[in-house]
């Protein structure tokens, strides 16, 4: 039954699904072809994103807590002015996009950047690691490489699928309600996870090249996910987790520092 299960995933995976490339591959080769649900398209997503982001913000007005740091925004825009006229390398039309960075005072570890260019830091992951510019620039970069490439896009598509696959297997297979938990659990470690990872690693070697074509040290990857990697002891092993291990993800960095080297010694 399990193996039965297991061969309906592909087939399943396939429903509503169209092929897309999102990018181009820039200097680090970054051209895995994506699957999106043909049904939702980028400019549904990003309207998604727009409303969740301008709700986010609202609430920390109310709450007082943003852009209260005003040095600490203006180093954020300084540095972004530098990244976003960088992705042209991978899309053309991001540069056009309505680019957007603000700052969250909260001991927080974190930041993001959802469809169409909304940045936001939390202070916690600045003032915590004792950030310098050049890690900024990395984790910016990372954040901007998931819009760039779509991936929120993307993991809509993918919970979709996940579901309706779940539950055309159970259907297809005579499958219980233990059954359907089963094949969820199996959807979700076998699918699901992999392929965030798939995700994140994209956007270190993405985050690395806007990083380098803007002037900023390629060595600053290694040494912010070795803060990263210290300041999250104790999280799940990297096959439950949607990010790869710090030494996997640092290994990988540091065999792609000399694609993006060039890049670099040329902005400088």
């Amino acid at each position: 039954m399990r193996t039965r299960f297991l061969l309906c995933l592909p087939l399943l995976a396939l429903v509503g699904c169209e092929t897309v490339q999102t990018t181009q591959g820039g200097a680090v080769g970054v051209d895995r072809e994506q699957r999106m649900f043909s049904a939702l398209s980028s400019a549904e997503v990003d309207k998604m994103a727009a409303e969740s982001y301008n709700k986010m913000l609202a609430e920390a007005r109310s709450k007082k807590v943003l852009n209260t740091d005003a040095a600490m925004v203006q180093r954020l825009r300084r540095i972004s002015n530098d990244l976003i006229p960088q992705v042209t390398h991978f899309r053309q039309d991001a540069r056009s996009w309505n680019w957007e960075v603000n700052l969250i005072k909260s001991d927080q570890i974190n930041a993001s950047c959802a469809p169409g260019g909304k940045i936001i830091f939390y202070s916690g992951i600045i003032t915590q690691l004792k950030l310098t510019d050049d890690e900024i620039a990395q984790i910016m970069g990372h954040e901007i490489a998931h819009a760039l490439r779509e991936h929120g896009r993307e993991a809509i598509s993918r919970a979709y699928v996940t579901q309706t696959g779940t539950q055309l297997a159970g259907a297809l297979l005579g499958l219980g309600q233990a059954g359907q938990q089963a094949a969820s659990q199996a959807v979700q470690v076998g699918l699901t996870l992999p392929n965030s990872r798939s995700n994140e690693s994209e956007a270190d070697l993405i985050g690395l090249e806007l990083a380098a074509r803007a002037g900023y040290k390629p060595e600053a990857a290694v040494s912010l996910w070795q803060k990263m990697a210290s300041a999250s002891q104790g999280q799940p092993p990297e096959f439950l987790s949607t990010h790869p291990n710090s030494g996997g993800r640092i290994q990988a960095l540091q065999a792609a520092i000399p694609r993006v080297q060039p890049l670099y010694n040329a902005a400088k």
